[in-house]
């Protein structure tokens, strides 16, 4: 499949979707933090999302799940800077007045408005800095780098992406925005993605379609192992391209899919390399697993396994830590059949050291991106996961985060 990347592309790419962003007052750090932003489809399309599997879910969260029953939605409105979480009723009433203020400053439906916020838990939303901010956003076409730019919190940049491909000979665009960099971790992370497109799609297609494409991507994220409150992946599909509507196992879905995977994919490294105090990029592949189960579960465990990325951190080729978080997953291992290797270096084979080249190994993890690989050699399966490294900055930020 032949997929175009959009030159400066953004949410906002696909036919019929306009955004915007202002600084509302919510964020404490600054005029020009935009903190306040609408998404809107010129139409009402079919939607879907994936949410944070954490027990103590935020209000949006619920908001949200609850709207999505009926796989339609038109537009988003987010906030960063306050989480809306464990804050008792208040924050499910807040929610539900953030969808009433912003579809009465759209002209749609308010069942129809998609709720999301991120920031510091157990803080009330200021709401009439929110109800004030959302008379001031002008949504444009070119409004998604702003929208991008609006849920970052700890991010250091803004994470987008679109690319264009044909379906039934029409052109269709695909495209995303995420944050995160912090309290991540794979079964979603601290994280908002709101996903785009101008897709024709048939009815009961897009919640499987992003449930695969998250299993591949933001499911096999780690940062730092902690799970957030607030995660919240939506897709927004409204059919303004005007192909023939894809349906389920066709050619056209398949397409589709590998779209979708590669948005989503671009945006979760983008995550990864973006960690709290990170200065790697670890990319994890595990070869040769019995099934896909445990080649996520091994891969998972590594890219999240706090010894093996201080130890990446300082470059350092400890292949232990490697093989103990390997160990440690839950899926199907033999020792005796296990080989790990850090770019070009392999450090260990069929449960032995080798002799390897330190130098080389070394040069291997001293760059801004490190590729670790495991051969379980027990079966046709593999699966890739993303992580960082773990440096003192990242201990520094988080034990003055809230002060």
């Amino acid at each position: 499949m032949d997929l175009e990347i959009v030159e400066n592309g953004s949410v906002t790419s696909p036919q019929g979707f306009s955004a915007g962003a202002v600084y509302a007052g919510i964020k404490s750090y600054g005029e020009g933090k935009l903190d306040l932003g609408l998404l809107l489809s010129q139409v009402p399309g079919h939607a879907a999302g994936i949410f944070t599997t954490n027990r103590v879910k935020a209000a949006p969260v619920l908001w949200c799940r609850e709207r999505l029953a009926s796989g339609r939605a038109q537009a988003v409105v987010v906030n960063s800077g306050v989480a809306n979480a464990c804050v008792g009723p208040r924050g499910l009433e807040d929610a539900a007045q953030m969808a009433r203020l912003a579809a009465a400053r759209l002209a749609v439906d308010p069942g129809l408005v998609l709720v999301a916020s991120t920031g510091k838990i157990g803080v009330p939303l200021p709401m009439e800095k929110i109800a004030a901010g959302l008379e001031r956003i002008a949504l444009s076409t070119d409004g998604g780098h702003e929208l991008a730019r609006c849920i970052m919190t700890t991010d250091t940049f803004a994470k987008e992406v679109a690319v264009r491909l044909g379906i039934y000979g029409v052109p269709v665009t695909v495209a995303g925005t995420a944050k995160g960099a912090g309290m991540i971790h794979p079964q979603m992370a601290t994280m908002l993605a709101f996903l785009t497109t101008d897709a024709a799609v048939e009815p009961g297609f897009l919640p499987k379609a992003l449930a695969r494409a998250a299993a591949d991507s933001f499911h096999m994220v780690s940062v730092d192992g902690d799970m957030s409150t607030n995660d919240t992946l939506v897709v927004l599909a409204n059919g303004l391209a005007g192909n023939r509507p894809i349906a389920r196992g066709t050619r056209a879905a398949k397409a589709f899919q590998e779209a979708l995977n590669f948005v989503c994919q671009r945006l979760a490294r983008s995550i990864a390399r973006d960690g709290e105090g990170a200065t790697k990029l670890v990319t994890v592949t595990v070869l040769g697993a019995k099934n896909r189960a445990d080649a996520r579960a091994v891969a998972r465990a590594v890219a999240r396994s706090n010894l093996t990325k201080c130890a990446i951190h300082g470059a350092d080729p400890n292949w232990g830590r490697i093989a103990a978080a390997a160990g440690q997953s839950g899926g199907e291992l033999d020792p005796d059949r296990l080989d790990i290797a850090v770019g070009e270096a392999l450090l260990f084979q069929g449960g032995l050291r080798l002799d390897f080249d330190d130098k080389q190994a070394r040069a291997a993890l001293s760059g801004n991106e490190v590729a670790v690989r495991l051969d379980l050699h027990l079966g046709p399966c593999s699966a890739t996961a993303w992580g960082c490294d773990l440096s003192e900055e990242y201990v520094t930020f988080n034990s003055q985060y809230t002060t």
